[in-house]
């Protein structure tokens, strides 16, 4: 160890790519940054601050495919029910503070 500070970057990107077999439906690409900033001011404590999404990106952390319905909706009569997009969508610009004791 060289310092009480760290520093550091996470670079996460996924292409676009098929979501199901026959390539019909494709997930789109995306790239989301976290930062991370801390300072051990104890051989046991840390104090850290991280930024997720620094730059705010407007993406999906995961994409699926597969036959859905609304609530309501009468059942599938049909088995080959064409499947459709679900997202999960990314955090916007996160900040969180955290303490690290080692006991």
């Amino acid at each position: 160890m060289t310092g009480p500070w760290t520093v550091g970057a996470r670079v996460r990107h996924f292409g676009a790519h098929p979501l199901i077999e026959d390539d019909s439906l494709r997930g789109a690409g995306s790239t989301v940054v976290n930062a991370r900033l801390a300072y051990r001011f104890a051989p046991r404590a840390e104090l850290a601050l991280d930024v997720f999404n620094l730059f705010g990106r407007r993406t999906n952390d995961i994409q699926y495919a597969y036959p859905s319905r609304l609530p309501g909706e009468p059942a599938f009569s049909d088995p080959g029910t064409p499947p459709t997009l679900h997202v999960h969508p990314s955090l916007p610009r996160t900040v969180r503070v955290g303490l690290r004791v080692s006991l």
